[in-house]
């Protein structure tokens, strides 16, 4: 089974513009995320796919692997696919490029997820902790997920789901985190398949998958994520490294 690693790299962001490429401790946020990427020894090929020239050479020479995307895409899921359509893969993992603090065991066990699916019954696998304060649970910002017994997604949701109708039932509220490993005829069938009404109203691309069928099993993990969003989280993640 042949797994590869694929970070795709905007260059505008509408809340911190260019912040892959700023500097954090001596190198960019995008080469150190590829390079974090390429140390965890989980992926036969890593590669960071970019609409942008600047990203592009960052990358390509400090002796990394980067693709520029050949269209526009709305999606990352979309400037992946263009990405890997002609690669003899098996499994893609969509590492995001603002999270240079890779944490290598979530990664692991969506590898392992597909390894242990002899039957080919999931399609992506994802990941998910739960949260427990009020004001996060009902942040538009969080995306949320509920799953059927086997860990499968039923639904994502900016919306508190489920809704709270009766609280001391022990429902646990899950919170989205977008890592996804995808089998790669799931990722070019989205490729391929037009935007439904779901996912155009959430604004939320893994819609699109359920929408048409696929499964998404989603795996639970504790919180270890570090992304850049935003200045303060720049300076927040030069803190840590110095």
């Amino acid at each position: 089974m042949k797994i590869i690693a694929v970070i795709p790299a905007r260059y505008a962001s509408t809340r911190f513009p260019a912040k892959l490429m700023q500097d954090l401790c001596g190198k960019t946020v995008i080469l150190r995320t590829y390079e974090a990427a390429v140390n965890t020894q989980l992926f036969d090929d890593v590669f960071v796919v970019t609409d942008s020239d600047l990203i592009f050479n960052e990358i390509n020479s400090n002796g990394g692997k980067a693709i520029m995307s050949i269209k526009e895409h709305e999606s990352g899921s979309d400037r992946i696919a263009e990405a890997v359509e002609n690669m003899a893969v098996d499994v893609v993992i969509n590492v995001q490029g603002d999270e240079p603090f890779i944490d290598k065991k979530p990664l692991e066990q969506l590898i392992e997820v597909f390894k242990n699916d002899t039957d080919k019954k999931v399609d992506l696998g994802s990941l998910m902790f739960q949260i427990k304060d009020k004001e996060e649970i009902s942040n538009p910002n969080n995306v949320k997920v509920i799953t059927d017994q086997q860990g499968f997604a039923l639904y994502f949701s900016r919306s508190v789901i489920p809704f709270p109708r009766e609280e001391n039932v022990g429902v646990r509220y899950m919170k989205h985190i977008g890592i996804y490993a995808f089998r790669k005829q799931a990722l070019m069938d989205f490729y391929s398949l037009p935007m439904l009404s779901l996912e155009a109203s959430e604004k939320l691309e893994q819609l699109r998958y359920l929408e048409y069928g696929k499964r998404i099993k989603m795996i639970e993990t504790t919180h270890g994520s570090i992304g850049i969003d935003t200045a303060e989280d720049l300076e927040k993640a030069r803190k840590l490294l110095a």
